[in-house]
């Protein structure tokens, strides 16, 4: 596989590739509602003449090309978008009140979509097959999971898997990663802290749930900063809090919400017990009741193989330009599900930089005003085919 032609031809579909992007980023669709989304997926493939099975995961395409005996290897890109209102002022911005390709997924799919093009003009150099997984409900819905369990790691099993996510942290066409857990265990939580409600003026005659669940919050933060190994990356976040509609009426209840996050399963656990604890007693004091619930699945963390980090850090400085465009990254406390991948079979998830001050993309994902250097997609795809068709000479049938 010669670099220097792979980065060509990429180049020269790369309008091909913003124009699919920017059709995704005008449309953008919550999990499992990605119905627009996956028929722009499947008539793609159609008019490449790729195979394909869908639905699967719901609203999800898998993609097979290629034939052979050497190791089946998968590429995935997911496809949903945020409830965020779009601020970016972009031509092809979001035309859907409340909602945004705010985390880069309609450049993942346009990517993964451009690998599909460059493999199928290069489907008799494959000496075994590829998958491509366009999958729903990253944002929280588990969509990587429904697709494990929905067999697409199967018939045939797929020996390694790889993944690119648009990363505003670093350079534009840089690559970021390392070997071993490369993105956090995540979870969700839900406190409700009931107490009784009355006139303000009369706080004696009520049990307060709005000072409780103030304490509480505190009282969190001590769960990381005490409790926790310095060394031992772990985060409790409290995000909202909601309760109350009268200024002079204390509430019945008052509702909070966050998100933990740890690098192992173990410790996020650890975390969990421990805040159920915390919240209880808080609430016992205060003379209230705690309910906690850790709504959703658990994202386990993200990591990495070493042989794969090790071959798609080779990779990343042949196409990208040298040993300087790629960047051993620490561990990020983000979450992603693409773990669920990785906790079944060896795979490698990397950073591909987007950071451009001149093109105003520098705000990081889930922001409003979130925005793409479009010049790293052609990158995306060539990286794309080049994990995979360098693993199926690394790895054995």
């Amino acid at each position: 596989m010669n670099s220097a032609e792979l980065i060509a031809e990429a180049q020269a579909i790369a309008p091909w590739i913003v124009a699919l992007r920017r059709r995704i980023h005008r449309r953008p669709e919550l999990m499992y509602q990605e119905h627009e989304t996956s028929r722009l997926v499947r008539d793609t493939l159609d008019e490449l003449g790729i195979a394909y099975r869908s639905p699967i995961a719901r609203t999800g395409v898998l993609a097979t090309l290629g034939r052979g005996d050497a190791a089946c290897i998968a590429l995935r890109a997911d496809m949903d978008a945020l409830p965020i209102q779009e601020q970016s002022v972009l031509d092809f911005a979001s035309e859907i009140e409340g909602r945004m390709h705010a985390c880069g997924h309609d450049c993942h799919t346009a990517m993964l979509l451009g690998a599909a093009r460059l493999l199928k003009a290069r489907e008799a150099e494959l000496r075994g097959p590829i998958k491509l997984l366009f999958q729903p409900a990253e944002e929280g819905g588990a969509g990587g999971k429904r697709m494990c369990d929905e067999g697409a790691l199967q018939d045939p099993p797929v020996a390694r898997i790889f993944g690119l996510h648009v990363w505003p942290l670093a350079p534009s066409g840089s690559l970021s990663g390392r070997a071993g857990p490369f993105l956090a265990a995540a979870s969700s939580v839900e406190i409700t802290i009931r107490g009784q409600g009355g006139h303000a003026a009369m706080p004696h005659l009520n049990r307060d749930p709005v000072l409780t669940a103030s304490k509480l919050v505190v009282e969190l933060q001590s769960l990381v900063a005490r409790e926790m190994d310095p060394l031992v990356p772990a985060v409790v976040s409290i995000t909202t809090m909601q309760g109350g509609e009268a200024f002079n009426v204390i509430p019945e209840q008052v509702r909070l919400t966050g998100t933990l996050r740890a690098l192992s399963l173990d410790t996020l656990q650890g975390l969990q017990a421990r805040l159920r604890d915390m919240a209880g007693h808080v609430a016992a004091a205060n003379r209230c009741e705690a309910i906690v619930e850790f709504p959703g699945i658990d994202y386990p963390p993200t990591v990495n193989d070493a042989e794969c980090w090790a071959l798609a850090r080779a990779l990343g400085a042949e196409l990208l330009g040298g040993e300087d465009r790629v960047i051993d990254s620490p561990p990020i406390m983000g979450g992603e599900d693409f773990a669920f991948y990785t906790d079944r079979i060896p795979g490698c998830f990397v950073g591909l930089g987007t950071y451009n001050p001149a093109l105003g993309a520098t705000h990081s994902v889930h922001h409003p005003c979130f925005r793409v250097d479009e010049t790293i997609l052609p990158l995306g795809s060539a990286l794309h085919v080049a994990f995979a068709m360098a693993s199926q000479s690394q790895v054995p049938a």
